[in-house]
């Protein structure tokens, strides 16, 4: 079993926060190199939201990875990659409220009402807001580890909002290669987190129900 000393694990958490800022350097780079293309917005939009499920799926990917490796201290990495998951999802909808519609609130609201992927999206990025919040070791003591873990387990809903997003985005272009990729990838991680779930309350003796 691989277990870090604390100066290399700090190591690896500054490597993988600057790996993690590359899409973002790339976007500006882009921009100040003139390579966005032929529509620089639709470019932005695409590749926040790409990043959003990339790292979305390194997110769900470390405890599966922790239990299958036996790397405990891999979930020292978890809040940073869901924090960037966020950070990516707010590049993608500010993409879409500033260059979509200039901070027009009630011209994005109609867009959102109007257009079903949108509202999907719109859905999965509000539903993201409370766990980023709640990220903190002072908010799980505050809320306490049951309900954080409660208020967590939104990610089951949330990840399957995502990939809706992604499909139903991609449908309009008879493009479903990637929709498919990530499905099947949200689906493996989310349904191994699920098993050990069920087979971790299996294995607790039952307790009397109080009448």
């Amino acid at each position: 079993m691989f277990q870090p000393a604390p100066r290399q694990l700090q190591v690896i958490k500054i490597i993988v926060f600057l790996a993690a800022l590359l899409p973002l350097a790339r976007l500006v780079w882009f921009g100040f190199t003139d390579r966005l293309g032929a529509n620089p917005i639709e470019f932005i939009t695409r590749s926040t939201g790409d990043w959003t499920l990339y790292f979305l799926c390194l997110t769900l990917a470390v405890t599966p990875l922790r239990r299958l490796l036996q790397w405990p201290w891999l979930i020292r990495l978890r809040r940073m990659l869901g924090l960037f998951c966020f950070f990516y999802a707010v590049m993608h909808f500010t993409t879409f409220l500033w260059f979509d519609h200039f901070f027009d609130l009630g011209e994005m609201w109609r867009d959102v009402l109007k257009r079903p992927f949108i509202a999907v999206g719109f859905t999965t990025f509000v539903l993201l807001i409370p766990l980023a919040i709640t990220s903190s070791n002072a908010m799980v003591r505050r809320l306490g580890g049951k309900h954080w873990q409660q208020l967590h387990r939104l990610i089951y809903l949330i990840a399957p909002l995502g990939i809706l997003h992604f499909w139903w985005m991609k449908a309009g272009k008879n493009d479903f290669a990637e929709p498919i990729v990530f499905g099947v990838i949200v689906a493996i991680l989310l349904g191994m987190r699920l098993y050990w779930r069920f087979m971790q309350n299996g294995a607790r003796p039952l307790r009397a129900t109080p009448r």
